[in-house]
């Protein structure tokens, strides 16, 4: 059988290295692409001196041509700070960048599978969210970039394969956490996690008592994987762990995994921050039979555990 040749976009970012890595153990020739825009080289040093792993430092707004049998599109960034630090940049990554992976997938008759987010449904007003669930987004917010990118995304791939029987797939990833994220991601966990680290006050926004739903990575990956190997659906699926909290209730669990004696300080809410954020997982379970299996304490746990060690190595 030959040798499966995969790309994975973002590969250098949070989620894309894992991707690699399970890739590279299956035997894949993978090609890990990435602008390097929020991606960290670090996370890519495992494996350097691997055969089959190949960095290609490209921005997938530009056309690229290696020839693979599949796709995992994961470029671009994931967290309100980074995103909205170039929002038109974010708007062609997810729009103009997809259009990009797509035509590649057409010419080399490849699957893709594309990382769409739970940002489609914006503030909703339907709670927890199912796939059917059409969403509640600002057009023209600070948030939109990033949110209206990807659902102009999820339409591309629908039409591509309506109308051109292309091989598409995506996901809609809720919160997700683990090892690797950057310190300075400004996602909720990673905000806490250092804070409580380094004795600084924990920021909660609004009054903390919006929620979220928490996803290890670990558990990510194989409902990824999952859904790569399944055939005849192309989603949306929603990928996410249907746990609720609030964010003071993450918070308190950070500040007692941690020892931490910081304190809670609150600032204003952003603008179309979502209230309530929580997936419906039955067509997850219904038709790639997954269900995460790692809870917030176990995993934020190794989180605390990693960011522990990178602040102790940055002296």
């Amino acid at each position: 059988m030959a040798q499966k040749r995969v790309m994975v976009t973002g590969a250098a970012g949070f989620l894309g290295s894992y991707l690699c890595e399970r890739l590279l153990a299956q035997g894949a020739k993978v090609y890990g692409v990435d602008c390097l825009h929020t991606g960290q080289l670090a996370n890519l040093k495992p494996f350097e001196g691997d055969s089959n792993f190949e960095f290609v430092e490209h921005d997938i707004i530009n056309p690229l041509d290696i020839q693979v049998d599949q796709i995992f599109n994961f470029a671009c960034p994931a967290s309100p700070p980074h995103y909205q630090e170039d929002p038109i940049w974010t708007w062609k990554t997810s729009v103009l960048g997809v259009m990009n992976l797509v035509e590649l997938a057409m010419k080399y008759n490849a699957r893709i599978l594309h990382a769409s987010t739970s940002e489609c449904y914006g503030d909703p007003l339907v709670h927890p969210q199912p796939e059917s669930y059409w969403g509640h987004v600002n057009p023209i917010g600070i948030r939109s970039c990033y949110d209206e990118g990807k659902r102009a995304a999820e339409t591309l791939l629908m039409d591509a394969h309506r109308f051109k029987q292309a091989d598409t797939k995506f996901i809609r990833i809720f919160n997700t956490y683990g090892p690797r994220m950057r310190a300075d991601d400004g996602r909720v966990v990673s905000n806490f996690v250092v804070q409580a680290l380094q004795g600084v006050d924990l920021t909660l926004y609004g009054d903390g008592n919006q929620t979220r739903s928490f996803c290890y990575a670990e558990d990510l990956v194989d409902v990824i994987f999952l859904m790569m190997a399944k055939d005849n659906f192309v989603g949306p699926v929603n990928t996410g762990n249907p746990g609720e909290f609030t964010m003071k209730e993450l918070a308190s669990l950070v500040l007692e995994l941690t020892g931490s004696k910081s304190k809670l300080t609150y600032r204003p809410l952003p603008q179309d921050d979502p209230k309530q954020r929580k997936p419906d997982i039955r067509l997850a379970k219904e038709k790639l039979g997954w269900e995460p299996k790692i809870p917030l304490r176990e995993g934020l746990k190794k989180t605390i555990a990693y960011f522990d060690g990178w602040l102790k190595s940055q002296g």
